[in-house]
């Protein structure tokens, strides 16, 4: 709808189609006088999306440094904005899941354009210290998938080693976006009041100490059905369900839905604690939390205390800057630094503790995972290792907040999707002429 006009040509843009789809369309307006349509019907045919291909990537080790410089070149016939990761393996590409994040240079990242010898930077000295190794390859992933607002890309792969704390570990996603915050009050209100009328029903409201704030005092009932509703509200295939069937969605009552219930394909939800877990870990491996092995103020909102010697905060107690104005002692989203994946990810440790999907394995049927850690929680709520935290369905507090994520390729109409969308991530193996991975070998020392 073109609004209010006066005689001329006109123009829109229509978004959100599917490729190689023929459309029919008629214009048709209107005056005090009736509704006039167009003469005849005409069409279009979308294009059918083109994988972004990467080759020639190269890689060398700056003669008596710890940086490596990587290079690649990348076509897309239908993109001009790419969003480029890099994986690692230090066995001959049998499998790529070494545990590095510190990349940098115009080739790395959102944002990179098509085109040849791409630059990206390694900072092997920071991720892989006095390693050594004669078998490193460098997978370079590029997808011509542009995240939605608000989230990061948080990339297939594997992080595995040994927690301080919980021992060792092992944990494997498929890609999916993340929000970078916790979700706020705003973003709750705007998606609740949407829900509430079509046919969503909630048990709670939500409460908030400011609307920047993260939302608390929900059940963890509230949030799926949330999640539903604002990917219905954002033209998403929802992914809850009452039953196996999938066949009606889950918008009213408490219902304890399986796993069998879950389009995990589709729409925005709650992350398992694995993926919760991953993300947390930010790509870094073995570490108590998302940035290393201690805390303090100065990196999250938490309740600090000197009985744990990894907690090295100068101020003790509840974080001074958020005491104000009484319980909870919330800060807005976005306070403190970014971490993992790009820096795109904030307050995964802190401010509230965080829902997740899955039973507590040791309370299947009755108590579901949180993770991360709140505004009074102490240091050792806050490690990523130790599944400590759990909550009932039903219930709510002050302190239990949620995020969502949402599968790579799924968009939302708000976050400006292309009108053509192409989410599969394309790997080019030069060495063997699969084409499922892109990797050049190097001896790192």
């Amino acid at each position: 709808n073109l609004g209010v006009r006066s005689a001329g040509a006109f123009s829109t843009n229509v978004t959100g189609l599917a490729s190689n789809t023929v459309y029919y369309y008629r214009c048709w307006a209107s005056n005090v006088a009736g509704v006039a349509w167009s003469a005849s019907t005409r069409s279009f045919t979308t294009y059918v999306a083109a994988n972004p291909v990467v080759s020639n990537v190269q890689s060398t080790q700056r003669e008596g440094t710890r940086w490596v410089d990587i290079t690649y070149d990348v076509a897309d016939a239908d993109s001009t904005s790419l969003w480029v990761s890099v994986q690692v393996s230090t066995n001959g590409g049998v499998s790529y899941n070494c545990p590095v994040t510190d990349f940098s240079g115009p080739g790395y990242g959102a944002g990179v354009t098509p085109g040849t010898n791409r630059q990206i930077v390694w900072d092997m000295g920071q991720d892989w210290a006095n390693r050594y190794s004669t078998q490193v390859c460098f997978a370079v992933r590029v997808s011509d998938v542009s995240a939605p607002s608000g989230v990061a890309v948080i990339p297939a792969g594997s992080n595995s080693g040994t927690d301080p704390d919980g021992g060792s570990y092992s944990v494997t996603v498929s890609g999916f976006y993340m929000d970078r915050y916790e979700t706020t009050k705003a973003k709750w209100d705007e998606v609740y009041t949407w829900a509430v009328s079509n046919g969503y029903t909630f048990d709670h409201t939500g409460s908030v100490k400011a609307v920047n704030h993260p939302v608390h005092t929900v059940s963890w009932y509230d949030c799926v059905k949330w999640c539903n509703a604002r990917s219905e509200k954002e033209g998403l295939t929802p992914a809850y369900y009452t039953s196996a069937a999938r066949s009606t969605v889950y918008r009213t009552g408490q219902t304890n839905i399986g796993d069998n219930c879950v389009n995990s394909n589709s729409g925005y939800r709650l992350p398992t604690e694995v993926e919760w877990q991953y993300a947390a870990r930010g790509g870094l491996s073995g570490k108590r939390f998302s940035w290393g092995d201690t805390i303090s103020h100065s990196q999250a909102n938490y309740n600090s205390s000197a009985s744990y010697g990894y907690d090295v905060s100068p101020t003790r107690g509840y974080h001074p800057g958020y005491t104000s104005g009484g319980m909870p002692y919330t800060s807005p989203v976005g306070s403190f630094g970014a971490h993992g994946y790009g820096a795109g990810l904030y307050a995964m440790i802190g401010n509230v503790v965080e829902l997740c999907w899955n039973w507590h394995p040791n309370y299947v049927g009755t108590y579901r995972e949180m993770r991360g850690c709140a505004w009074d929680g102490q240091a050792r709520y806050a490690r990523i290792g130790p599944r400590e935290s759990i909550a009932s369905p039903e219930g709510t507090a002050d302190k239990v907040g949620f995020r969502t994520i949402l599968p790579l390729g799924e968009y939302s109409e708000e976050a400006g999707a292309p009108t053509i969308c192409d989410s599969r991530d394309v790997l080019v193996d030069n060495a063997t002429g699969a084409s499922d991975v892109t990797y050049t070998s190097a001896t790192l020392q």
